[in-house]
Parts: structure tokens; C-alpha cells; sequence
């Protein structure tokens, strides 16, 4: 039993309480999961400048010169800004794949929770309002994020296997259910050259629809093979640069509701995390279908 919230603004003048909205939205699931919780957040988009948003259990030493080894390394200016045992690294948009390589030299106890254009990801140990509060959430803006408390039934309750799971850039994954064929597809994926780090079967999800994506499919697209290829329960937040999608699985026993208005769509694991929203009253709520894939985008 695990706690999802999702959140996608077609309103622009919404955006500066994105981080708000959801941070009260995830508290509500807090006794849903009191294990561990994350948020991704898709922020403004700069064309020149990528995203690796890192995490250590040494932040103090770890941040310290971390820019200037890099920027050393690089050739090029790489800024940090720290936020508790996370930071967000801002460098050239072409340079991504190289300061991981580098990263990796300088110091690979630093994890990497995600990388692109607009994500950032933000998860630790502990309840909701702890975590959001460490990071800031509250005052964060974006265009959309989904964000996740968990029960941990499949793996060990630690930083990396909180969700969300990014596999990809700019993408990311929550999930409720449980998966039966996650370590035959980790097999297989691995041998497919996706990058897989735990052992938690919701990563392999993550990792599944970024290789679906990588030989061309779009998200919906990937969301509709899941429901083919993927075995068990299952309710899928899923983000992109530009998207949300959602899909549960063919019995759909994981609740889960949405609420559409003008200004959004929203998802929640119970209806209680949407009661907060604006105009939640008048929205158009559902329970999404089962097999039915849900997919919006700017």
C-alpha cells in the first residue's frame, strides 16, 4: 500500500504553487506509506542548460568543490545548488552524458536521481512533510510533478529505492501494486543496455518505458505495451519533459482517482489528496479505468 499524486497544470498562472499544491497533496497519503517519499518537479526549460540533480549521505564534504572539479574536468561551468543532502547541477545541455562519466571518476558514492532539461527529483527516508520541508518543496514551481510515499514490500527502505525512479531523461515513474516478472525483464533490459540500479521491481517499470521510448514509442504508446508485457498490480504515474500519463493494470484492484478542471488534471491515490485544489468542487472526477491508458501533454 503505497500513496501517488500527480499533478499536471494547463493553467500558467498555477504554476508558481505547483510545489505547494502537491506537497499538500502527497502529506494527505502520508499513512499510506510512511517509509520513505519523493517528488519530481518539471520546472522552466532553458534550451542552452541541463539538469543532474544528485544526491549524498555526505552532502557537506561531498558539495563542497563539487562545481569546480567538475567545471575542471569539463571545460566548462557547471553551477551547484545544494538543498540538504540533494543538489541540482546546471551545465551545458550537450554535456549531460559526460558529467555523469565524470561524476562517477570524482566521487561514485554520488547518486544521481535525475537528469534532463526540467526535472528535478527529491526523495529521502522518512514521512512526507519531513521530506518536503528538507527540500523546500512548499515554494518550488513547475508545469506538473507526481510524487510518492511508500510502504516498501518489495526491497529495503533506503534513499534509492524510494520513488520516484527516473531511467531516463526528463522522465519518471511512480507506482503502486506489486510486479511478479520484474527480475526476468531486469535480465533482460540490462542486456538491452538500460541502466538499472536497485533491486525494487517499480525501477524496472521506469526502466521498461524508457526503453519502450527509446526504439520510438511514444509514452501512451509504452504505457499501452506495459499492460502486455508487465505482470502483477499496478497503478503508473508516469512523467515526461512535456507529459503525464497514468494506466492501471487489467484488474485494477490499487484505488486510485482523477479530477479534471480547466486550469488541471490531478491524481490521486484516494480522493481525499485532491480535496485542497482549486475548484476541486467543480472538476470532473473518475476512477480511472482498468487497461485504459490516460495521457496528457502541453
Amino acid at each position: 500500500m503505497c500513496g501517488i499524486v500527480g499533478l499536471f497544470l494547463k493553467d500558467k498562472k498555477l504554476e508558481a504553487d505547483l510545489g505547494a499544491m502537491l506537497t499538500d497533496m502527497l502529506v494527505t497519503m502520508t499513512d499510506r506509506g510512511p517509509d520513505s517519499a519523493g517528488i519530481a518537479i518539471y520546472g522552466q526549460n532553458s534550451k542552452k542548460h541541463g539538469k543532474l540533480t544528485i544526491q549524498s549521505d555526505n552532502p557537506t564534504a561531498d558539495f563542497t568543490t563539487l562545481s569546480a572539479d567538475l567545471s575542471k574536468a569539463l571545460g566548462c561551468n557547471v553551477s551547484l545548488d545544494a538543498k540538504d543532502t540533494h543538489a541540482v547541477l546546471h551545465i551545458p545541455a550537450t554535456s549531460i552524458a559526460a558529467t555523469r562519466d565524470k561524476l562517477a571518476l570524482i566521487n561514485p558514492a554520488i547518486r544521481i536521481m535525475s537528469a534532463g532539461d526540467t526535472i528535478e527529483i527529491y526523495k529521502e527516508v522518512g514521512l512526507p512533510r519531513d521530506v518536503a520541508k528538507r527540500f523546500q518543496i512548499g515554494a518550488m514551481s513547475g508545469s506538473h510533478g507526481i510524487g510518492h510515499t511508500r510502504m516498501a514490500t518489495e526491497s529495503a527502505i533506503t534513499t534509492m529505492g524510494a520513488h520516484p525512479f527516473s531511467t531516463g531523461a526528463d522522465q519518471c515513474l511512480v507506482h503502486n501494486g506489486s510486479l511478479s516478472n520484474h527480475n526476468s525483464l531486469r535480465r533482460k533490459l540490462v542486456r538491452e543496455g538500460v541502466q538499472i540500479e536497485t533491486e525494487n521491481d517499480s525501477e524496472v517499470a521506469a526502466a521498461y518505458l524508457t526503453y519502450k521510448m527509446q526504439q520510438g514509442s511514444t509514452l501512451g504508446e509504452a504505457l499501452e505495451s506495459s499492460l502486455d508485457d508487465l505482470d502483477g498490480f499496478f497503478t503508473f504515474v508516469v512523467g515526461t519533459k512535456d507529459g503525464f500519463g497514468v494506466v492501471r493494470d487489467p484488474i485494477a484492484c490499487k484505488p486510485a482517482v482523477m479530477a479534471e478542471t480547466d486550469q488541471y488534471v490531478a491524481f490521486g491515490s484516494e480522493y481525499r489528496a485532491l480535496v485542497n485544489l482549486p475548484s476541486i468542487e467543480a472538476a470532473r472526477v473518475w476512477e480511472p479505468e482498468p487497461a485504459t491508458v490516460y495521457f496528457w501533454k502541453h
